[in-house]
């Protein structure tokens, strides 16, 4: 007896369903890279409790930017592989390019912030900020949400060049960036002990 064209329908139906679940539930969400997570890990150490003294020794500086050369390397060569994936890992490799040298390592972080932003990563919204202010500074022009301090060695830190009237608090809050007179503030703090620190004998 031939099976009527209903039951091989239905026959087809069942064996598409029986290869298609299977890959359904083998779709999960991307983990985050693991190579990337060590880089910033790597980045963020040598970061730690930096003081004006680590500065002041040229061989330990230069040690630190190669590093820093060598992480940005590795990063982009996970990027332009595809390898990362989620909006940490974004976030990771912002935070990367952001301690860079050049206006095209800035540029670089902005985007990858954006991507990070993009990809559900909430804490990357203020590492877009600063990586874009870092840029405006790095072209020479005035930063805009207030993020990066600037010091020369005979002059208070500052935050100018700075143009404070382009955006408000309120869309500095969105980005996790401080009211410009909490920065206000905490820029004078640190002046503060800078110059209590150099009056002791």
């Amino acid at each position: 007896m031939r099976p009527s064209r209903l039951s091989c329908a239905a026959a087809m139906s069942a064996v598409a369903l029986a290869f298609a679940v299977p890959a359904l539930a083998q779709e999960t969400s991307p983990q985050n890279n693991a190579e990337m997570a060590a880089i910033f890990a790597a980045d963020q150490a040598v970061r730690q409790n930096l003081t004006p003294d680590f500065f002041k020794d040229r061989a330990r500086v230069t040690e630190m930017l190669a590093e820093d050369a060598a992480r940005r390397v590795q990063t982009r060569a996970l990027l332009d592989a595809g390898a990362l994936q989620t909006g940490e890992d974004y976030r990771a490799a912002a935070f990367v390019f952001q301690h860079g040298s050049t206006p095209e390592d800035y540029l670089l972080a902005h985007s990858l912030a954006v991507a990070a932003v993009a990809k559900g990563s909430p804490e990357g919204a203020w590492i877009a900020a600063a990586t874009l202010d870092r840029y405006l500074q790095m072209t020479e022009k005035p930063q805009i949400y207030g993020t990066q301090t600037r010091k020369t060695r005979d002059a208070p830190a500052t935050l100018d060049p700075y143009d404070r009237a382009l955006i408000p608090d309120s869309l500095r809050a969105v980005f996790g960036v401080p009211p410009q007179s909490e920065q206000d503030a905490r820029l004078a703090a640190v002046n503060a002990a800078a110059e209590a620190a150099a009056s002791k004998p």
